[in-house]
């Protein structure tokens, strides 16, 4: 098994690279995790102390979680991530994510490189760079069209916690990346690097097994 590990600030494109992968080699051979449902669950406090935690510290995420997942899926099992709604910021106690065993593992999210035991999981750390302006605009239309959050609201988080947050902990972790991908989705050529890269993992490629 192959993990791939995507990371970058918010809306720098990381899914899109990720997906841009998978469509390259096809959905049946990758599994796809997305770190954002391992935020911890907030449901035992009221709704005023959930929305002000700091989201974008690699605290909020249950990384402990999703290493065990990553060790099940290399031992051949099925895992069930979790659901996460950010409209209330909690779990779903009902709905799970079926995370099955697969030749590629493609893991996504904001703090994916920042964890050392995380890290050391991957064959494949990538950094997804974007300019600031770029990824602030998407991140407003993200937050407005699909999470209810109002542009007053994505403001102050974004100067509160998303900003400062990048600087110390996101920016930081791209001295560990394999393969920096500038403009994320709008790069293709690094786009066709990382998946010639997993392509000759999925051949059984002479020079990428003595590498």
């Amino acid at each position: 098994m192959l993990i791939i590990g995507i990371a970058g600030g918010t809306g720098s494109g990381k899914t899109t690279v990720a997906r841009s992968v998978i469509d390259r080699l096809g959905s049946g051979k990758v599994t796809f995790i997305s770190q954002d449902n391992y935020y911890k669950d907030q449901s035992y406090l009221s709704m005023t102390e959930r929305e002000s935690i700091n989201y974008d510290h690699p605290f909020a995420f249950d990384n402990e979680l999703l290493i065990e997942h990553l060790k099940t899926l290399k031992e051949g099992h099925t895992a069930h991530a979790p659901v996460y709604d950010f409209t209330v910021h909690a779990r779903s106690t009902v709905d799970t994510v079926e995370l099955v065993p697969n030749h590629i593992v493609i893991l996504e999210g904001l703090h994916v490189l920042s964890d050392e035991k995380l890290r050391n999981l991957l064959h494949i750390k990538v950094f997804v760079d974007t300019d600031p302006d770029v990824r602030i605009l998407r991140r407003v239309l993200r937050d407005i069209e699909e999470r209810g959050r109002t542009i007053q609201s994505i403001h102050q988080q974004y100067l509160k916690t998303v900003k400062p947050m990048h600087d110390a902990f996101i920016e930081p972790s791209k001295k560990y990346a394999d393969l920096i991908i500038p403009e994320g989705g709008e790069n293709e050529v690094g786009i066709q690097v990382l998946s010639i890269l997993t392509e000759k993992y999925l051949t059984g490629d002479q020079e990428w097994t003595e590498a």
